[in-house]
Formats: C-alpha cells, sequence, structure tokens
C-alpha cells in the first residue's frame, strides 16, 4: 500500500535533529523524498545516512535558514533532484532568552531572522513554484510562545507570532491555487536544546517543567511530527490557515491557581 506522500519531495529545515529529524523519517516512512536542510552538516548528513540505508530517498545541505542564497539554493537543490515540490516544512527556530531592556539590536534581528523572516523567504521560493504545480502544503513550526508570552523570551514570543500570522496569511493568498499552508505550535519538547537546557539538573527541570504541562510531561519530537504529518498529508485537505497546538494542555489552562474543595456542610 503506498505511503500518504508517495510521489511527492518536501523540504525540512533543522532537519539535522530534534523534530526536523523526527518528521523527516515519518515522509520517508510515507514515500517522500525529502530534503534535510540544516545548519550543521554534520547532523544533517547523519540523519540522511541514516534515511537512506533504510531505502529513503533523501538529499541533505547545510545551510543557513536567513540567507536568502541559501535558501534559494536548498530550493533549486529539492527541485533539480526530485523534480518539484510538494511539501515545505519550516522548522527552523532560534530563541535567546533576556530582558527586553537587556537584549542587543544584534540579538533581536538574529532570533527573528531565524524564526520568523526564513519562514517568509522560503515562501517567496516555494509558493510561486507550487502554484505552478496546483498544489502544495507549507506547514510552519510556530510555538505556544506565539500564542501567549514568557518573562525574558520577548524576541522569542515575537518570532513565533509572526510565525502563526504569516502562516494566516499565506493560506488566505494561496487556498485557491490549491495551497494550503498552516503550522503547529509545540508545547516544550524533549529535544536537543530542552537536553542542553535540563543538564545537571534533569529530574528537576522534567519536573517543573514537564509538569507545568497539564498532561504531566514533556512532549517528544514524534509527537510533533505526527501533527506535522497529518496537516501536510490529504487527510488536512480541509484545513488551511490553522494553528494546531502541540503542547499537552498548556493552552487549555487559564494559568489561575485551583482553589481547595469546599468544606462540606451537613
Amino acid at each position: 500500500m503506498p505511503g500518504k506522500f508517495e510521489g511527492r519531495a518536501a523540504i525540512i529545515t533543522a532537519g539535522g535533529s530534534g523534530i526536523g529529524a523526527a518528521t523527516a523519517r515519518r515522509f520517508v516512512a510515507e514515500g517522500a523524498s525529502v530534503v534535510i536542510a540544516d545548519l550543521s552538516g554534520k547532523r544533517g548528513e547523519a540523519v540522511a545516512n541514516e534515511l537512506r540505508e533504510a531505502g529513503g530517498r533523501v538529499e541533505w545541505i547545510k545551510m543557513d535558514v536567513a540567507d536568502p542564497d541559501a535558501v534559494e539554493a536548498t530550493v533549486k537543490l529539492c527541485l533539480d533532484t526530485f523534480g518539484s515540490v510538494d511539501i515545505m516544512f519550516n522548522n527552523a527556530g532560534l530563541a535567546e532568552p533576556g530582558r527586553i531592556e537587556d537584549l542587543t539590536l544584534e540579538s533581536w534581528n538574529r532570533v527573528l531572522a531565524v524564526t520568523v523572516t526564513s519562514t517568509f523567504l522560503f515562501l517567496k521560493q516555494v509558493l510561486p513554484i507550487m502554484r505552478s504545480q496546483g498544489r502544495g502544503v507549507v506547514v510552519n513550526t510556530a510555538s505556544v510562545s506565539g500564542l501567549q508570552g514568557d518573562p525574558e523570551m520577548s524576541s522569542y514570543n515575537v518570532g513565533k507570532a509572526g510565525v502563526v500570522n504569516l502562516t494566516r496569511a499565506a493560506a488566505l493568498e494561496n487556498a485557491k491555487y490549491g495551497i494550503r499552508v498552516n503550522c503547529v505550535c509545540p508545547g516544550t519538547i524533549n529535544t536537543r536544546v530542552a537536553q542542553v537546557l535540563a543538564k545537571g539538573r534533569e529530574e528537576e527541570f522534567n519536573r517543573i517543567v514537564g509538569g507545568g504541562h497539564p498532561i504531566g510531561r514533556l512532549g517528544e519530537a514524534d509527537e510533533v511530527a505526527n501533527a506535522v504529518t497529518f496537516l501536510a498529508s490529504d487527510e488536512a485537505s480541509f484545513i488551511t490557515g490553522a494553528a494546531l497546538v502541540v503542547d499537552g494542555g498548556i493552552t487549555a489552562f487559564t494559568g489561575i491557581p485551583t482553589m481547595p474543595p469546599m468544606p462540606q456542610v451537613a
């Protein structure tokens, strides 16, 4: 039985680890040809080799998503190798914590460049291709931090909120061309970044950060990849402009502490 993406080609940014690598594995398992784009050539190559050994049609490229020339080269690689760009997964992002008054302009611009401008750059490249094909799907990685605020994460909040609304604008502009554009909004996911943050205090991190999700734990990269795979598939054919939360219930909670039960009155 053919997979969901048989005969389709996909580009995945930040595909060398975490959510990107998990999604690359899912896409290949569903029959897609995949270009893995990553700032780390070592990680991108490792994932590509793993998937090739499993029989996948995979290319990789070391690139910076904030560089317009690198974006153009990545899209060209997909077209030249596989003949189309059917799925674009804009997954790259960057966070540099700090209070607003302490952030440098360079840091602010860097976070926005990697998080939201990169999505804009890839959209500029792939949307005309998808229009000429008469079909295409874009999935962007936003975050619950693009829907709500975090202390000392203002540039990340702004970048991810930008991804959410860029998703909506692109969906509206392109629905008539048979192109769907959606985004996923993960909570805290157990990826390499989370592991670096938790290093040396894993138990405390899991208790506080993981326990802050109503479901009681961190998410896993595969769980986000499942959502991305759904949105990229024909099973989501009537979904566009959506921000799908994959957050263990965080955005369902007002944050107001729960009062203890009132005593029973006889």
